[in-house]
């Protein structure tokens, strides 16, 4: 049984102008749905290939922010948001998440900024910017981490050290134990690592599933472990 907030998407391209960008990219051709069965739901591909595009519309659709945060954050410093969430229906199921955060590297800056003009003194500020990036961009995420949550993340490893992305794999393993979702864009080969995750991949020319050690995250990384020397004397030499 499917028990996730949201279940699925289901694409209306009638509504996307045929001059649109939308339509030149090439994983989005003849996708009329995709279906999001697991707790936790990765997205992965080259760049460009429209991952982070879909994610936002899904996050824009549902509510929140474009640039990111929770769906009380109501703020635009530079609107640039595609018209695909206008193209898409969002499939919910019957539970109802209690918390939500949508959370994306390229406008942390801005969203820490506004977490700040936010605060009260019931609701006081976590002072992100008086942190390192790294640090900040952690704790945000720590600090959103709630059971029955729904989080999209945009590159959450995009701040953080090795050894702070293994933090994060915990925390959100942890949290989907307890019946939040996840639906993250990431190229980390740490993260998407976690077990009994779907991996949707957008390269090829198509959306699809694929399994971990599929993904050019994985491949890549294992080759240049394992072969680095002989890589890099055939990439750097002229």
């Amino acid at each position: 049984m499917n028990d996730q907030f949201l279940q699925g998407v289901l694409f209306d391209w009638n509504r996307i102008d045929n001059d649109s960008y939308l339509k030149r990219i090439k994983a989005f051709k003849g996708i009329e749905k995709l279906v999001f069965n697991k707790p936790i739901t990765f997205f992965v591909g080259e760049n460009g290939s429209g991952k982070s595009t879909l994610l936002e519309a899904l996050a824009v659709a549902h509510g929140f922010n474009p640039e990111g945060g929770t769906k009380n954050y109501v703020f635009s410093t530079h609107d640039t948001h595609s018209e695909l969430c206008d193209a898409i229906r969002i499939s919910k199921g019957y539970r109802k998440e209690k918390w939500g955060y949508f959370l994306r590297a390229e406008s942390f800056y801005n969203v820490a900024t506004k977490e700040e003009e936010y605060a009260d003194l019931t609701h006081p500020s976590a002072k992100y910017h008086e942190k390192s990036h790294g640090e900040s961009f952690l704790a945000l995420a720590q600090n959103n981490l709630r059971p029955n949550g729904l989080y999209l993340f945009d590159e959450p490893e995009a701040a953080l050290s090795p050894q702070r992305q293994l933090t994060l794999l915990m925390q959100i393993y942890s949290c989907a134990k307890e019946g939040a979702q996840f639906i993250i864009v990431t190229h980390s080969p740490i993260l998407l690592g976690i077990p009994d995750a779907d991996i949707y991949c957008f390269d090829d020319g198509r959306i699809h599933l694929c399994e971990y050690e599929e993904t050019e995250s994985y491949r890549i990384t294992e080759m240049f472990i394992n072969n680095r020397q002989m890589l890099l004397d055939k990439l750097l030499t002229d």
